[in-house]
């Protein structure tokens, strides 16, 4: 057991210039490159979850801003209906207007074509009377013959 020992004694005494190699090396690497690239990760991780929440302030932002477009196209929508629906009563009302009017004006030509009318046919029935008097007459004394004297007799009359 003893040169078991020995030999474990030796063996540990040539590898420990190795051993203190890679100690100073494993400090030397977590110094230089492991400590370096560790903060850079953390950094990066950093960003990302930043980056990350960031982008999803601003999808919520731009969600909110997006319903407040939507509201107000909408509200810009039903007033523009709404401008539509004033101007098309004011189109039907100056349409009835119109027509109330054209219909009034009718109506007064309707009314002064009747006077008119009666006016002519008032006229053309006295003409007549005037033109068939003397026509009655001279038909009646063609049939009864030459009017006789005046002696106490009416001339027939139409």
């Amino acid at each position: 057991m003893g040169v078991i020992f020995n030999q474990l004694g030796q063996l540990f005494l040539h590898s420990l210039p190795t051993v203190i190699l890679v100690f100073i090396l494993f400090i030397v690497l977590d110094r230089i490159f492991f400590r370096p690239l560790v903060a850079t990760l953390k950094k990066r991780e950093e960003a990302t979850t930043g980056a990350t929440a960031l982008a999803r302030e601003q999808a919520s932002a731009a969600e909110v801003k997006t319903r407040e477009y939507e509201e107000a196209f909408q509200a810009a929508r039903q007033e523009v209906y709404r401008q539509r629906e004033v101007a098309r009563r004011k189109n039907l009302e100056q349409r009835d207007a119109a027509l109330r009017d054209a219909r009034e004006k009718a109506d007064a030509v309707i009314l002064d074509a009747r006077t008119s009318l009666a006016n002519e046919v008032a006229r053309t029935k006295s003409d007549l009377d005037a033109a068939c008097q003397p026509l009655a007459e001279a038909i009646a004394q063609t049939l009864v013959g030459p009017e006789p004297d005046n002696r106490g007799q009416e001339r027939l009359r139409f």
